[in-house]
């Protein structure tokens, strides 16, 4: 990974939609410098990710087994249904008999 480089505000502004696609596509930092100081850090997400919040084990772990299981693919809608089908099963099997009296 390179150094970041320093730009200021104003080519920031201006130039925002490359520095985003160079961010995101070239994984390259820019520091946004403000009347000479530094204030902000632009950087793609997936090196945000892997450097600055890494996963934790066990979603390294979850996201493993849903590759394995073939599940890793679901849409927000499938995993809304699945959630909702395992709800409705255990509400099913933990209810109580009707009692006669």
């Amino acid at each position: 990974m390179s150094m970041p480089r320093v730009i200021t505000a104003l080519t920031a502004r201006t130039q925002f939609g490359q520095i985003l696609r160079r961010a995101g596509r070239q994984q390259e930092r820019f520091i946004v410098d403000r009347r000479g100081n530094p204030e902000v850090v632009i950087m793609g997400l997936k090196d945000f990710l892997k450097t600055i919040a890494p996963a934790p084990e066990v979603l390294r772990a979850i996201r493993a087994e849903a590759k394995r299981n073939k599940t890793s693919k679901l849409t927000s809608r499938q995993i809304d249904r699945e959630i909702s089908a395992y709800r409705r099963e255990r509400r099913l099997k933990h209810a109580a008999p009707a009692r006669r009296s």
